[in-house]
């Protein structure tokens, strides 16, 4: 057991390596400070707090050992993928062992509710991969689909992290709203933003390359603005840029479109509506930093 148990630990720690971006345990831990400064404490975590934003990060690094299988990958923050230098198998198993780690220490925290929020968080990511296998006939339905599926997949983690942490240090559904929404609104506007530098930032920024989700068949944001100036998008999002040339067509429709423009502002307005929530908290230097967080998050180039 001890030697499995080696084997993968060292296959997790591939990707804890450090080089990350750790923007969500980031959020975590300066909404923990804020709420607890809020809420008449000293802005020291607490323990349970401190656990949460570590779980935080180990759910989404099993979500991206688990989506890179999915995805057939063979590029992640700048190296090989797991399943890339080790095989399928063994990156499902990895993502597993860091999904029950994460569960082992959410019960640790002793709380029934947070247990609640932060299961809800895997249960969105599954949801969301499901959304991910699928796109709508309809140009409105499809929209509206995307912007799910991105809640799903993204925004729900950090949400539901912010509002744990929440629970933790105050009784006030109202307080717990707040931590909701700023997390929601950050994690909606993070993965628009990631949707606009597929189009705009090269492999080197990204550590994957440019245009990867059209070679995945998928229509983020950029390709639905452009589908409305660009009715031609229409037939190639319904087959995924199945068809030989697709990719590089769309690829050229979306660079001709404002559809680039077009969802870096809707990932402003997401962003506007997090300051606005997170300014309901009392001042302080955890609650300033989220809100200039949110400008990182919009200029961003990896």
């Amino acid at each position: 057991l001890s030697k499995k148990k080696s084997h993968f630990t060292f296959l997790c720690d591939y990707y804890f390596d450090g080089k990350g971006k750790a923007i969500r345990p980031m959020i975590v831990v300066l909404m923990a400070r804020a709420l607890n400064i809020h809420s008449n404490r000293s802005g020291d975590l607490l323990p349970g707090q401190r656990a949460i934003a570590m779980i935080t990060e180990m759910i989404h690094t099993a979500s991206l050992v688990h989506d890179d299988v999915i995805d057939g990958s063979d590029r992640r923050r700048g190296k090989r993928t797991i399943n890339e230098v080790w095989g399928e198998k063994k990156a499902i198993l990895a993502g597993d062992f860091i999904l029950s780690a994460a569960s082992m220490a959410l019960a640790r925290i002793g709380n029934i509710t947070v247990v609640k929020v932060l299961s809800q968080v895997i249960e969105d990511l599954v949801r969301g991969e499901f959304m991910q296998l699928g796109s709508k006939e309809n140009e409105n339905e499809r929209f509206k689909h995307y912007l799910e599926k991105t809640f799903k997949k993204t925004a729900s983690l950090i949400a539901n992290s912010c509002k744990a942490v929440s629970i933790l240090v105050n009784s006030d559904p109202d307080i717990h709203e707040i931590a909701y929404e700023y997390g929601k609104n950050v994690g909606i506007a993070f993965q628009l933003v990631d949707d606009v530098l597929d189009f705009t930032s090269g492999a080197n920024n990204l550590g994957k390359p440019s245009a990867a989700d059209l070679k995945l068949g998928l229509a983020t944001g950029p390709v639905l603005f452009a589908c409305q100036q660009f009715p031609e998008l229409h037939a190639m999002i319904m087959r995924r840029f199945s068809s030989n040339g697709d990719v590089d067509r769309a690829w050229q429709y979306v660079i001709q479109s404002d559809g680039v423009e077009q969802t870096s502002f809707l990932a402003k307005r997401y962003c506007q509506e997090a300051i606005r929530q997170i300014s309901m908290l009392r001042p302080s230097p955890e609650r300033d930093a989220l809100i200039r967080l949110t400008e990182m998050v919009l200029t961003r180039d990896k």
